[in-house]
């Protein structure tokens, strides 16, 4: 097999293998550093293969401002009403926080990594030497941050929520441009939560055939029906929100697992590829054990040497000890060489040779 897999450090992403799950931090720490490190500590005991982390600040996201725009008006979102300034003053992880957060990934073996959302976000990261960066959704267009990001020569995860296929390529072609070498494309639905009926997976296989690269899913829907079904499509690496009890009221609470529902994430796309299989038509291993109970051809009288069989002697019955079905019309009219006794699994043995 081609590998055609993406890397971060050790961590390797790969079709050939189960989905990398990567347990999203957000702003599920409430504006508590106890409360981040406790939910790097469950993504590790859940048996997450990566933490990602988001590094802004709300004056490089937005103005603090009232005016149009600066206030979420739709009616269906989970921040209804709310100002964008205070939502990401709310939502931040603080810088001072990300040395230590990063180090209690490292002690617990999990490789931490995060989103920048501008160029003195990576500029401070590039201090911490983190291994990997991602480009969230909202910013997949942003080529000012895409050619910085680029220009450190680390791997790239790349969200493509809202973007068009054309968009797309103008991204990857400024990654492209820029030094990047290693590039993972994560399928992603901006809407929180995602509707399930909008997922779209086999946009998949579709961006990897596109553009040549590995894919997997960044999964804001409820539960992990998509992240199992995007499994088996090809996924190598499915990013779902952590938050430690979404009753918390954390800020992206409502469309994140709690960390037994991680445990299960893990354990289930695990048993998802597995299912997989490799492909080849065959009896598998499983199955040798059933192969005596197909049918075969059985005698269902007494009869002595010289019968010539008519149907009336013969049947096709389990178990599968006998000549196969497919031998019945050659048997008929056949000599038996020896005497036989009902139940007897008739064989080419039995017969006078022509």
């Amino acid at each position: 097999m081609t590998d055609d897999a993406f890397r971060i450090g050790d961590l390797r992403f790969g079709r050939d293998q189960p989905p990398r799950i990567i347990a999203e931090l957000s702003g599920n720490h409430g504006g508590s550093l106890d409360t981040a490190l406790a939910l790097i500590d469950a993504a590790a005991r859940a048996g997450a293969d990566a933490i990602k982390l988001q590094t802004y600040k709300p004056e490089t996201m937005t103005l603090d401002h009232d005016g149009p725009g600066f206030v979420i008006d739709d009616p269906n979102s989970l921040w209804r009403g709310e100002r964008l300034f205070d939502l990401y003053q709310r939502a931040a992880t603080p810088w001072d926080w990300h040395p230590a957060l990063l180090a209690r990934a490292r002690e617990l073996g999990v490789i931490a990594f995060s989103s920048p959302f501008d160029a003195s976000a990576v500029d401070f990261l590039e201090t911490l030497a983190t291994p990997c960066y991602k480009i969230a959704s909202f910013e997949n267009l942003d080529q000012p941050l895409l050619a910085r990001v680029a220009a450190t020569g680390k791997p790239v995860i790349l969200s493509t929520g809202m973007a068009t296929a054309e968009e797309l390529d103008e991204s990857i072609a400024c990654l492209r441009a820029h030094g990047c070498c290693s590039l993972l494309l994560l399928h992603c639905i901006s809407a929180y939560p995602a509707p399930l009926d909008q997922a779209n997976l086999r946009a998949i296989p579709a961006l990897a055939a596109r553009h040549g690269v590995p894919v997997g899913l960044s999964d804001h829907s409820l539960g992990q029906t998509a992240a199992i079904a995007a499994t088996a499509l090809g996924a190598v690496a499915i990013e779902k929100h952590l938050c430690l009890e979404r009753a918390g009221g954390a800020v992206d609470a409502a469309f994140s697992l709690e960390p037994e529902e991680l445990k299960a994430l893990v354990t289930n796309t695990r048993a998802a590829h597995a299912a997989l299989g490799s492909g080849e038509i065959g009896c598998a291993p499983a199955e040798q054990a059933s192969l005596t109970h197909r049918r075969s051809i059985y005698l269902v009288a007494d009869l002595p040497a010289g019968t010539i069989l008519a149907p009336e002697h013969l049947q096709i019955i389990r178990p599968g000890l006998g000549l196969p079905p497919k031998a019945y019309p050659q048997v008929i009219g056949r000599r038996l060489a020896c005497n036989l006794a009902r139940g007897t699994p008739l064989r080419w043995e039995h017969f006078v040779e022509d």
